[in-house]
């Protein structure tokens, strides 16, 4: 287990203990594959109680989502479009030898809905997690091209086709860092962070698959707990337990429960909206 702890937690950096801040709130989005859309929910529910991040960091899934939103769409716009183009439809089987699946479709999204492939035309910052297997660390990334970088967040190790990106080899961010908190603790008062990984008991496993999903998910949290700890609330919905990584067609349930944890988190106080509302 304590090789576990050192891959992944290698590469990940806490900020400084008393940087600068600039005013308002900031949104850390976990990787998690499908489970991800929750992410959507997540945002929907805050939108309506006027809560509206104004700097977003993800990974993975977490990334894909943020970087619709920083582009400008709202949480029910992206939920048009991924399930206008269900994910699993995005990806196709590849026979190379660097991974199954590639994401075109992934990048052809992005570059339907995305007016260039530069962080610059954002309308909100933006930074993402992607690992560096050349060298064998994390990286957070905030300019440069866009699209390829968005793909290298989710590339998951050997599932995927990584990105080769200025001759440096890049996979899923969630290898080192799954919920980039540190990418902008110093840049916002206030930062949320939306992880759709819950680590909670479960009494029995169905299969193989299954076994596997929750070691892996039990590897990561051990760079998601010093993310956890920079953030001010963290949304965490115990549900997400039933679903699996690949549970694509499931989109839409898997929103509402991101939408619905968030907004009886809301109404119960634990994210006090009046506070958060004058940041």
């Amino acid at each position: 287990m304590n090789l576990f702890r050192n891959i992944f937690r290698k590469g990940f950096e806490s900020p400084s203990k008393n940087p600068p801040k600039s005013s308002g709130i900031g949104i850390t989005l976990s990787g998690g594959s499908a489970r991800g859309f929750a992410h959507i929910g997540v945002l929907k529910a805050l939108s309506e109680n006027s809560i509206e991040p104004e700097i977003i960091s993800g990974t993975s899934m977490g990334a894909m989502v943020g970087v619709l939103y920083a582009a400008g769409f709202t949480p029910d716009e992206i939920k048009k479009i991924v399930t206008r183009r269900r994910a699993i439809k995005m990806i196709r089987l590849s026979w190379g030898k660097n991974g199954l699946f590639d994401m075109a479709r992934l990048r052809r999204i992005m570059e339907t809905e995305i007016k260039e492939n530069n962080f610059s035309t954002l309308k909100k910052p933006f930074f993402l997690a992607v690992s560096n297997i050349n060298e064998g660390k994390s990286e957070i990334i905030s300019s440069g091209p866009l699209f390829d970088y968005v793909l290298a967040s989710g590339a998951v190790p050997v599932i995927f086709t990584p990105q080769i990106i200025n001759g440096t080899t890049y996979v899923d961010g969630g290898l080192y860092n799954n919920l980039p908190a540190n990418a902008i603790r110093d840049k916002c008062k206030t930062l949320i962070g939306s992880h759709v990984n819950y680590i909670g008991k479960i009494d029995s496993f169905k299969g193989v698959r299954q076994i596997a999903e929750r070691s892996f998910t039990l590897g990561i949290e051990y760079n998601v707990i010093p993310s956890k700890k920079l953030c001010d609330y963290i949304i965490e919905p115990p549900e997400m337990r039933k679903f699996s990584y690949w549970d694509f067609d499931k989109a839409d349930q898997i929103i509402e429960v991101g939408y619905n944890h968030t907004k009886k988190m809301i109404d119960s106080g634990e994210i006090p909206v009046d506070k958060l509302k004058s940041k």
